[in-house]
């Protein structure tokens, strides 16, 4: 535990009223949006990178752990605080800097809502790529710390394709800059690269210097509908080999889709097995033109169900529908285990069919949504903690599930992160050589071990039991 006297020391560097240590306001930064659960010892709102500095400082001589924390939305426990932590919120660093049509740029501080600057940007006939499902309440610090993806990844790539520049306070209090507002730059080594998906473990973000494209003049959203999960997750690959290049191309399963039907624009019929949620933009004539052959493709690889949105407002029905499945599946079991795997394009047909078969053995309903354009499936594991034996079940559902993706020489994670939810299956991707070189960075970084610990990598050696 952090001490009174230290605690007092935190108040000083920060001001009144930034720093919470009432017990019934520490528990509002206990957990993300994971069920992991660790109360810290204090929480501190810093404004400025040079009061983070005199934080990290303080931190290192008395050797309490800090965890930064953006609006608490990540899916791997990056967020949970350390036990006897502090948690270090950075909401109060929520400017947007600049934003540049010269030089296609945007410059922002961490606690900048995803959603706000979107909306910004495009006021000013440009636009940010990266939209996480949480857009609307995430922050662009967390973004980076995660490496966010998002639906239209399939066309623009994610978090880590737009940042140019970063300011950092290191662990041990320096401040350094990273990169460059210029589209090229090789000058060392890539910094950028490595602090972004880093999950708060390297240093804290404290500006990020963002590329923007033009903003694309039209964009068409379509919904076809299969009578085959397999049969959907082959059209995905199909429909990438025939040169369609959709902006976004979703997947969702029934149970899924069930979960959100009366959003849905269309009445979901039985022969509906799987959706495909498909977006294309570009010029008004050209979007026009790809939807339509998108549309006739779809019906030739068999969708039953092949549909439009005629206007703005039903295309926003549909992927505000997309957004707010994960909630949404508590409506079949009060608890889920949520998983973001990767696999090749090709294997996508045998990962869905694969799960299929891991729900049965397990006894429990193993839903599948995601963004199948990039491989990348979001996998939930549905149980009930009060059932006897569900949650174990639930458990090892995942270790299947990530055995599987390993066959197929696919990733653990392909947006979520590591952080606490997936350390203990780490050795399960990157060999015990990858690990101790990427701990040898960590302590590079912080040799003190006070910036996130307990994130990433498994505690001991070897393979570690799930939780």
């Amino acid at each position: 535990m952090v001490p009174p006297d230290q605690i007092r020391q935190l108040q000083a560097l920060v001001g009144p009223g930034n720093l919470l240590s009432a017990q019934e306001d520490l528990w509002c930064y206990a957990f993300d949006a994971t069920d992991h659960i660790q109360a810290p010892a204090a929480v501190v709102f810093p404004g400025c990178a040079a009061e983070i500095s005199q934080i990290l400082r303080l931190a290192n001589r008395h050797g309490f752990p800090v965890t930064p924390r953006g609006a608490g939305t990540g899916r791997s426990g990056g967020a949970v605080p350390a036990p006897g932590g502090v948690v270090l919120v950075l909401t109060r660093l929520n400017r947007i800097l600049e934003i540049s049509p010269e030089d296609l740029v945007a410059v922002v501080e961490p606690g900048v809502i995803t959603g706000r600057l979107q909306a910004a940007v495009e006021e000013q006939g440009l636009y940010y790529p990266p939209d996480p499902s949480s857009a609307d309440f995430c922050t662009l610090g967390g973004n980076v710390a995660e490496c966010a993806g998002g639906a239209v990844a399939v066309q623009y790539g994610v978090t880590r394709d737009y940042v140019l520049g970063l300011q950092v306070v290191l662990p041990t209090g320096e401040i350094i800059e990273t990169g460059a507002r210029t589209m090229k730059g090789v000058v060392g080594y890539d910094l950028t690269r490595l602090i972004t998906g880093s999950e708060g473990t390297l240093g804290v973000i404290t500006r990020i210097i963002l590329r923007l494209t033009p903003r694309p003049p039209a964009r068409q959203t379509l919904a076809a509908g299969f009578p085959d999960l397999e049969m959907a997750a082959r059209a995905v690959s199909l429909i990438l080999r025939a040169g369609l290049v959709p902006t976004a191309l979703e997947f969702m399963d029934r149970t899924t889709l069930n979960c959100v039907r009366e959003m849905l624009p269309f009445r979901m019929t039985q022969e509906i097995a799987a959706l495909l949620l498909i977006a294309v933009d570009g010029h008004p004539h050209d979007v026009e033109e790809r939807a339509g052959a998108m549309e006739r493709f779809c019906r030739e690889q068999g969708a039953g169900m092949a549909i439009r949105a005629r206007t703005p407002a039903e295309a926003e029905v549909l992927w505000k529908a997309r957004r707010v499945m994960s909630p949404a599946l508590r409506q079949v079991k009060p608890q889920k285990i949520s998983e973001d795997v990767a696999v090749p394009l090709s294997a996508i047909p045998r990962l869905v069919a694969a799960l299929q078969e891991v729900s049965r053995r397990r006894g429990l309903p193993v839903a599948s949504y995601g963004h199948a354009g990039d491989g990348n499936i979001h996998v939930n594991v549905l149980y009930d903690q009060k059932i006897p034996g569900e949650k174990e079940a639930a458990h090892q559902a995942v270790e299947d599930i990530f055995s599987l993706v390993r066959q197929m020489d696919g990733t653990l994670s392909g947006e979520h992160g590591v952080g606490l939810t997936k350390a203990p299956y780490l050795e399960m991707e990157l060999s015990r050589e990858a690990i101790a070189l990427q701990q040898r960075l960590k302590r590079a970084f912080d040799p003190n071990n006070i910036m996130n610990p307990g994130k990433i990598f498994p505690p001991g050696r070897g393979r570690v039991t799930p939780p």
